[in-house]
């Protein structure tokens, strides 16, 4: 078992986050099993790039003193595996919010959706969606959005490295797409709904790696809490 001066130190912890669980609640978790075992007033925690609460997968953990390490992991490139539903968007580009426009989707076939993902690999730009919490004048979007007021947003470059579709059972497709930091997931399903004549929105998401490190070993933070406290 790992000792108070092992987390003061510094480790690094990966975590499968559950469907629901916002990141914060997962570095929470850990947080309050940690103090609560060792007594500690406090403890430098935290998370090397968020997962939306309706994502699951690999969240890197940092303690103590590899909390100085966070930037470096979040800089590291990501790999996904997902569903888009096509035919209909979402204001949020997920399913956080409910379907607000439907689209013809009988033309659409898998040889057409195969070829339509080299209009994504590369070098790309993308519109964050509107629900994000990037900051806009001191204001996250979602914030603005919620207030169901229309700003601005400026396109980013991102980086594909591969995009590749994995089965398609329309209007599902399920992929797997390897990407640099600050990539949006529902970015890329909006934009490949529209690319195909159609729309689309992100309904499933799961984060299967970071840099080096794979979802494979990672842990349950439930799991994991009841364990540090064991």
């Amino acid at each position: 078992m790992l000792t108070k001066e092992d987390y003061l130190n510094g480790q690094l912890i990966l975590i499968d986050k559950p469907l629901g669980w916002s990141s914060f609640q997962a570095v929470n978790k850990l947080k309050w099993a940690i103090r609560k075992k060792f007594g500690l007033k406090r403890i430098k925690i935290g998370h090397a790039g968020t997962l939306d609460p309706l994502a699951t997968g690999l969240l890197i953990i940092c303690t103590g003193k590899f909390t100085k390490k966070i930037q470096e992991y979040q800089g590291q490139s990501k790999e996904y595996t997902g569903t888009i539903t096509l035919g209909g968007t979402t204001p949020s580009f997920d399913l956080e919010t409910e379907i607000n426009e439907r689209f013809p989707t009988a033309h659409i076939t898998e040889d057409l959706i195969t070829r339509t993902t080299s209009q994504f690999i590369g070098e790309i730009e993308q519109a964050p969606p509107v629900f994000s919490a990037i900051k806009k004048d001191g204001k996250r979007l979602y914030e603005y959005a919620r207030e169901g007021r229309d700003v601005p947003i400026q396109k980013r470059k991102v980086l594909i490295h591969s995009f590749e579709i994995t089965d398609v059972r329309l209007p599902e497709v399920d992929f797997r797409i390897s990407c640099s930091k600050g990539t949006y997931i529902r970015s890329i399903a909006h934009d490949f709904g529209k690319a195909l004549d159609s729309g689309g929105h992100l309904s499933k998401l799961r984060r299967t790696k970071i840099g080096d490190f794979t979802v494979n070993i990672a842990q349950d933070p439930s799991d994991l809490s009841e364990r540090i406290l064991q």
